[in-house]
């Protein structure tokens, strides 16, 4: 399924190319007996009838997994298997794993040539597997677990992690299914509103020998879009010889922490636990208040006073109608056509609400209103004190926990030898591509970057346009709308009030129209001279009476 681009030295090239030469050879010999796959749609009619190899079983051999990853001098090659077994504990119409698989390209933003492991099937289970060819053991290197996921029809109910099988002399692959022994579990799984990041990790007791499973705490970002945007998204879990691990998502890290202090249950039991064997004594008493004994209820204390009684003050308003009823027959209702009074009985008018009281204070028998009792005090009861005999909350005493040890470093797992898909899920087309397992970073960033880096570019191509995720938005938000229209008016309200002439009133045009000047005679220029002059004359005898004074 996944897709190599090798940039290596002219060495590394050789490997290669003798591998899957050696593959192809091997995969032509064995065509009958390496890689068995039945046809799924006939074997949900007959389970115990013997069928003929389909195309599917020919496309998983040639195609399927013939994904060597060359990692420094070691060739891993996966070889898809699948499971012909039933799921335990579950009823017989469902627990064959009979979910179908594909071999199938992206149906949007699809790079040519490239395809994956397609899940098909609604509400089956599916179960395939593939073997290393050379195990994975924990010792002084780091473990990198890397893959893509993509939710094409987004994600109901189901899961999409992996399995990586512990190593046994007696694994078969054709017999994988849900209690098959794992050392890791790792991966996105969603159910309902859940949004889940897994990795659990099987953890050998040293001294009983048997396994529990240790869950990491979960990521404290929201996962859910990673689960719906229909995108393609890489998963990279990577434990470190020193005890800690990483998640990351699209080579962001969303969860980090260290497996003997971040995983639940903790690696560790604690050194002390509870005495199973201890009892609480009869005596014991954990009460730190009680009544006061010497407590006693005042002579004036009558616990018989209701807490509502009549409002003697209250008075029947004026107008009140006492002999008209609160409801009266509907005047113009009549007996149904059908009615038979033998069978139905008398008919009656429905009630209405009498129409007199609608323009009164209230129709019917008047009643005083209630108020509180300003003499209640309720059942006496006695104050509460300090308890003297206070020993407080009883707890059984510690001892030493006979299971107690102590695993400084849980990196060391049980060996890996193979990885596995075992899902079920409510929604189909979940794709998957380019798994690796490796120990250097680097090597997994190179196979990131010529998988799901490419692919990251062709969906960034793809992109729509700024509109068109606006109007795609509304679509599922149709609430967006008002904020586009608000957004959009309030820029043009402004720049209409601002910008947009006003219109000018009659009391304007009075205010600024420049006066018009008339022609003048020579009958009315000469009065107007004269006055001139004799306002000239008054001005100069004023001055020469100031100088006199002088």
């Amino acid at each position: 399924i996944t897709r190599m681009h090798f940039r290596w030295d002219w060495l590394c090239l050789g490997v290669l190319i003798i591998s899957s030469v050696t593959a192809e050879i091997e995969n032509e010999e064995t065509l009958d007996a390496d890689v068995e796959v039945e046809d799924f749609d006939k074997q949900s009619q007959d389970a115990d009838v013997d069928r003929d190899k389909s195309s599917l079983e020919v496309r998983l051999q040639k195609s399927l997994i013939k994904a060597c990853l060359i990692i420094r001098y070691y060739i891993f090659c996966f070889r898809w298997v699948l499971s012909k077994t039933k799921k335990e504990d579950t009823d017989d119409n469902i627990a064959k794993y009979d979910g179908r698989w594909e071999v199938e390209e992206l149906k949007e933003n699809t790079v040519p040539g490239d395809r994956g492991l397609v899940l098909k099937s609604v509400a089956k289970h599916h179960a395939i597997s593939a073997m290393l060819t050379k195990a994975f053991i924990f010792d002084n290197k780091p473990l990198i677990v890397q893959y893509e996921v993509n939710f094409q029809e987004g994600i109901d109910c189901g899961g999409a992690y992996i399995k990586l099988l512990s190593s046994s002399d007696d694994l078969n692959l054709e017999y994988f299914f849900d209690k098959t022994p794992y050392t890791i579990m790792f991966g996105p799984d969603k159910c309902g509103e859940d949004y889940k990041l897994h990795f659990i990790f099987r953890h050998k007791n040293p001294k009983t020998g048997e396994y529990d499973e240790k869950h990491a705490k979960r990521p404290d970002i929201d996962l859910k879009k990673f689960y719906l945007d229909k995108k393609t998204h890489l998963y990279t879990l990577v434990l470190k010889p020193d005890d800690t691990f990483e998640m990351l998502i699209d080579q962001s890290v969303v969860s980090k922490g260290s497996l003997l202090e971040d995983m639940v249950p903790p690696v560790n039991p604690p050194k002390e636990i509870e005495d199973p064997n201890d009892k609480k004594p009869d005596g014991w008493d954990e009460r730190p208040k009680i009544p006061d004994p010497d407590a006693v209820k005042p002579d004036d204390w009558d616990e018989d006073e209701p807490s509502k009684i009549e409002d003697p003050d209250a008075v029947k308003p004026e107008g009140w109608l006492d002999d008209e009823p609160q409801y009266v027959p509907d005047p113009n209702a009549k007996k149904p056509k059908d009615w038979d009074e033998e069978m139905d009985g008398e008919w009656e008018a429905p009630q209405i609400p009498n129409p007199k009281c609608e323009t009164a204070p209230g129709c019917g028998h008047w009643v005083r209103p209630m108020k509180n009792n300003p003499n209640y005090k309720g059942k006496w009861k006695a104050p509460m004190i300090d308890n003297p005999n206070y020993q407080g909350i009883w707890s059984p005493r510690k001892i030493l926990n006979p299971d107690y040890f102590e695993d400084l470093h849980p990196f060391k797992m049980t060996t890996v030898n193979a990885i596995g898909l075992e899902l079920w899920s409510m929604t189909s087309d979940i794709y998957f591509d380019n798994f690796i397992i490796c120990s250097e970073k680097e090597v997994a960033d190179r196979w990131a970057a010529d998988g799901w880096g490419l692919k990251k570019l062709v969906a960034s191509a793809n992109e729509p346009g700024m509109f068109s995720q606006l109007v795609t938005a509304a679509e599922d938000h149709p609430w967006l709308w008002v904020l586009y229209i608000l957004t959009l008016a309030l820029p043009v309200g402004l720049g209409v009030l601002f910008c947009w002439p006003a219109k000018k009133t009659d009391e304007d045009i009075d205010f600024k129209k420049p006066d018009i000047s008339k022609p003048i005679t020579k009958g009315e220029l000469k009065p107007e001279r004269e006055e001139l002059e004799d306002d000239e004359i008054e001005l100069e005898e004023k001055e020469n009476e100031g100088t006199a004074e002088d």
